[in-house]
């Protein structure tokens, strides 16, 4: 079978033609090649048409570009080697010439491994055979000249000696033009790869700004939530405190029948009635009946801090955050115990919130108890109430961000 490809014996580099070897041997200086019957992989890009001789080629153009298809036309560029050809003129590749040239080029035999020579010629090859197995299949290994010899005994010239030509010493480079050559490589290469990170860069500067975006939504939406759960559960405490004062109102209304009962009064007139009920709303007595919610406490709390140190507002501003972030903490971690537990003789604690009038008071009405002979305030797991933490929350963040909170 013709091969299909040639294959280096120095590096192993898989090449497609007879001037592709001649160019890596140009290049490299390596001149053991040998036919090889595996034709070369050719993947290419659907994308962008780039072809691909290896897997780790594809790799890497993919994570490059980002491109994913890829088309195999390996058998279809697939062509027998054709070895008779004419070499091109000053390349060091061993391939067998034809005789026209050895008239005008002087030929000489092929220097091959003399041990594996001896091997073959033990086996009951030819000299002449086993040189030119050996030559021909890389100058390998015996198997590879075996296995050449079964695929070109029909050969005519199987038998013969093999004649290539010699080969004439011409100038290399000098060590200051290999020099500047291979800093050109470098240099080339250099730029190359700086290309690549700056496209890399901006890459990833695109995809961070895509992530804050989506970040900074993702918090808005988070917001908008815990503003809608805030009204919502003011909106009940409203409605909670609306029917307390009804039962209150009725339960008045059945005493004050009661006792007209018992004295042998007729019942009240609905009719007549009717005013003094509304006068009676509106008496002062009616207002201690109202039952003071938690939001009621913590914003007279956060008064009575602020008009105890009217004359220092810095300081007030930032027991308020502190106290915050107190109560944040424990409602994004209820269940890190580190957070629902306070140090009471800690000196930033005392100084931000300890020493001033309600500050401890409010973490009390959030649901904090004293333990340890008061030395620490500590909330338990089972006590967490995220809506009395959201409510406290919202009352802290209106005291902060008014500036008149507690001076009416």
């Amino acid at each position: 079978m013709a091969g299909l490809s040639l294959r280096c014996g120095d590096c192993g580099a898989h090449l497609k033609s007879v001037e592709e070897a001649q160019q890596h041997a140009e290049l490299t200086s390596h001149s053991n090649f040998s036919e090889s019957t595996e034709a070369v992989l050719s993947l290419v890009c659907s994308t962008c048409g780039k072809p691909c001789r290896s897997q780790t080629e594809v790799d890497l153009h993919k994570k490059r570009t980002g491109h994913e298809d890829f088309v195999d036309k390996t058998l279809e560029e697939a062509k027998p080697i054709d070895l008779e050809s004419k070499p091109k003129p000053g390349t060091d590749v061993d391939m067998e010439t034809t005789g026209e040239e050895s008239k005008s080029q002087e030929m000489v035999i092929p220097e091959v491994n003399k041990d594996m020579v001896s091997e073959l010629e033990a086996m009951g090859f030819p000299t002449a055979r086993a040189t030119r197995a050996l030559h021909y299949s890389g100058n390998s290994t015996i198997e590879g000249a075996i296995n050449w010899v079964a695929e070109h005994e029909d050969d005519p010239d199987i038998d013969e000696m093999p004649m290539v030509p010699k080969i004439e010493s011409k100038p290399s480079l000098t060590p200051e033009e290999m020099k500047l050559k291979a800093e050109e490589l470098r240099e080339r290469a250099r730029k190359k790869k700086e290309e690549e990170e700056k496209r890399m860069e901006r890459e990833r500067e695109k995809e961070r700004i895509r992530i804050g975006k989506e970040l900074l939504e993702a918090k808005r939406i988070e917001e908008d939530n815990a503003r809608k759960r805030m009204l919502e559960l003011r909106r009940l405490e409203k409605e909670e405190e609306k029917r307390a004062r009804e039962k209150i109102l009725q339960k008045l209304e059945e005493d004050k029948a009661e006792r007209r009962r018992k004295l042998g009064l007729p019942p009240e007139d609905p009719t007549t009635a009717q005013p003094s009920t509304h006068v009676e709303e509106k008496k002062p007595m009616m207002l201690p009946i109202k039952p003071a919610t938690k939001a009621d406490r913590m914003r007279d709390c956060l008064r009575s801090l602020k008009q105890h140190h009217k004359e220092e507002d810095a300081k007030v501003k930032r027991a308020f955050q502190t106290l915050l972030t107190y109560v944040g903490n424990v409602a994004k971690n209820p269940n890190k115990e580190k957070f629902r537990k306070i140090r009471l003789n800690n000196p930033s604690f005392q100084d931000r919130v300890g020493s001033l009038h309600g500050g401890i008071q409010f973490l009390e009405i959030c649901g904090f108890e004293k333990i340890e002979n008061g030395e620490f305030l500590f909330l338990a797991r089972e006590k967490v109430d995220t809506a009395v933490l959201n409510t406290a929350g919202s009352e802290l963040n209106s005291a902060i961000s008014n500036p008149f909170f507690g001076v009416l």
